[in-house]
């Protein structure tokens, strides 16, 4: 059993999703998290809310809402036909903006609750020495709350590179567009191409339990470290 290159392009395809979707959660999800972490205000409650809809909200379901705001008739599609950029369904670009929907509640959940356990006092003791609100925030509270990004970071390019129903509702399968495992794995299963499926599943099946594992070993160092 071999496997060619068109064949192998998905993986790349899948990285390269988790990768820049893990960036970009990174620049908005500490922020938000630290901005939940810390009151939020009235809007708290339904921030929150929206966030962590993901969870609970069955793939399809997200997926269909994205794909008819990105289409030429959704909000997000008449300002990129405006601005000369046509539809992002079945894009790459689309996929992203997807993504990033659909993994936002696992960048922001433990950040935020990093966040929460760290407190307020940090942030004040440095506001006596001084220190403006973005240094104290970049200086003293992200590195403090490391092990809460961490964390995220890991669960969101995991479970990035897992989604199906999200990918496949906004990109379809299409090949070397939109293609990713997740959707391969599905379309070597209705091929009956059973063995390709095995190697991709068990692939995605050891990345999971490494991601996994290494979450573990960081969550025992970390308790020892308290100790």
């Amino acid at each position: 059993m071999m496997f060619t290159v068109e064949e192998l392009r998905p993986v790349l395809l899948s990285l390269e999703l988790a990768a820049v979707t893990t960036v970009i959660l990174l620049l908005i999800g500490v922020p938000l998290a630290w901005w939940l972490a810390s009151g939020g205000g009235r809007l708290r409650a339904s921030v929150g809310a929206i966030v962590t809809l993901p969870l609970v909200l069955p793939p399809s379901v997200l997926g269909f809402y994205v794909l008819v705001a990105l289409g030429p008739s959704g909000p997000i599609g008449n300002i990129t036909q405006a601005m000369g950029l046509g539809v992002l369904n079945f894009s790459f670009t689309g996929l992203v903006i997807g993504s990033i929907i659909y993994s936002m509640p696992f960048m922001v959940q433990p950040v935020q609750t990093a966040f929460e356990g760290i407190g307020r006092r940090p942030a004040e003791v440095a506001a006596t020495l001084r220190c403006r609100p973005i240094d104290a925030f970049l200086n003293v509270t992200v590195p403090l709350a490391r092990h809460g990004i961490i964390t995220g970071t890991l669960m969101t390019f995991a479970h990035t590179i897992g989604e199906f129903g999200v990918v496949l509702m906004i990109g379809g399968n299409i090949p070397g567009k939109t293609q990713v495992v997740s959707t391969e794995i599905f379309t070597f299963v209705e091929a009956m191409e059973y063995d390709k499926a095995h190697v991709l599943a068990g692939g995605m099946l050891v990345f999971s339990f490494i991601v996994l594992m290494t979450l573990n070993l960081l969550n025992r160092r970390r308790g020892g470290a308290v100790r």
